[in-house]
């Protein structure tokens, strides 16, 4: 730039010069005054004219001379800043690729939803774009919009789906993630033989299509413990049950609410115990009556000391009765019932079962008693039966040694 601003003074040197000629030639006029002729102020005003057309000139030259180091001053600084940004867009594009992830179908990742629409939810993962989380991958539960699953600014964790789709878009799901996650919950309770409360979805002739963390399994009609003459009631109902198959690759649960049934409403329920219990369906062979939810089953043969020719003559749908707990069996869930021993007189049940229903109790402390001198006798029995051989062999083993 210095050598650029000698050589434009350089070139106006000339016009400096002929400046100060002028300038002597206007003195030396100005000093002569009289004695000049026409002639000499014919030749002072052309030299007059001239200065005039010489400055103009010099004036010019100048002008160019400031736009010449000006547009030079530009063009260097712009050089200067070219350079300084190329060396920028250099080190951006380097780290771009530093820090460029390969992603692929399967990884788990965090990232931060950023916005929501009707496609589903953005999320910044940290790549060159956005990815996208569908509504229909947003849950395992059913929702109908991404906005009612995510908070904008809040960070996630997805899984890839889908790679790129040719814009630098990965497709990613929460709702594989709480999938695995139900089946592993599944299969620890199955495990634990824990029992769990699920959602009655619908029924058909081969048993109940119920919900178990958000997974649907089916209850086969041979596991289904609640007794009820309209089964469509028990739709949207929670009902308890226990797993009897979870198999995640055939996308198979299996559950029971029988089984489930006995552990949880038939804790408590002993031999001898007196219940009510609700009649459920009437049968030839007798009638199945809920006691706190666990179904026990009141033979023909123990309704009453006398002669039942047919159970619905006796009994119906809805009646509330009072049994005995006979038998509990825990692997089927099942109990068996008695209104018999329940009878102050044989065939109450049959003329006055109102007399039974008020007795009941106190008829069932006395089975109990004899059922627990029963079980006495029978151990003194055996005492004395083991008794009798110990002392049997101690005499064998006299006589032998005598010998």
């Amino acid at each position: 730039r210095f050598h650029q601003d000698k050589r434009v003074l350089h070139d106006a040197r000339p016009f400096a010069m002929a400046h100060a000629v002028a300038s002597m030639s206007a003195v030396s006029a100005a000093v002569a005054g009289p004695r000049f002729t026409a002639q000499t102020a014919k030749s002072s005003s052309l030299r007059v004219s001239t200065l005039a057309q010489r400055t103009a000139a010099r004036k010019v030259a100048s002008q160019m001379a400031s736009s010449n180091v000006n547009a030079i001053i530009v063009e260097e600084e712009t050089a200067e800043a070219g350079t300084g940004n190329a060396a920028l867009y250099a080190q951006f594009s380097k780290l771009l690729v530093d820090y460029e992830f390969a992603y692929k179908v399967g990884d788990k990742i965090s990232g931060k939803c950023f916005h929501c629409d009707a496609k589903g939810a953005w999320v910044d993962i940290g790549a060159k774009a956005a990815a996208l989380c569908p509504a229909s991958e947003a849950s395992l539960a059913d929702v109908k919009n991404a906005s009612a699953v995510f908070d904008i600014g809040e960070e996630y964790e997805f899984e890839i789906i889908k790679e790129d789709d040719g814009d630098g878009c990965l497709t990613l799901s929460v709702r594989k993630i709480q999938l695995e996650a139900a089946w592993n919950r599944c299969r620890e309770m199955q495990a634990n033989d824990e029992a769990v409360t699920s959602m009655v979805l619908s029924v058909n002739r081969g048993g109940l299509l119920v919900e178990v963390e958000h997974l649907r399994g089916f209850v086969p009609q041979s596991h289904i413990a609640i007794r009820t003459p309209n089964r469509e009631e028990l739709v949207g109902q929670l009902v308890p049950v226990k797993f009897l198959e979870v198999d995640e690759e055939k996308n198979r649960l299996v559950m029971s609410n029988r089984l489930a049934t006995d552990m949880v409403a038939g804790e408590g329920l002993g031999v001898g115990d007196v219940c009510k219990g609700i009649v459920q369906a009437v049968k030839p062979y007798g009638a199945f009556v809920d006691v706190g939810g666990v179904s026990g089953l009141l033979h023909i043969s123990q309704i009453s000391h006398d002669r039942i020719v047919a159970v619905e003559n006796v009994l119906a749908p809805g009646d509330e009765l009072k049994v005995l707990i006979l038998s509990k069996d825990a692997e089927r869930g099942r109990l068996s019932l008695s209104t018999k021993k329940l009878e102050p007189s044989p065939g109450d049940m049959l003329r006055n079962p109102a007399l039974v229903f008020e007795k009941a109790e106190e008829m069932g402390r006395i089975f109990r008693e004899r059922v627990a001198a029963a079980e006495a006798a029978a151990q003194a029995e055996e005492g004395a039966s083991s008794e009798m051989a110990g002392m049997e062999k101690s005499t064998d083993e006299s006589t032998d040694e005598s010998a």
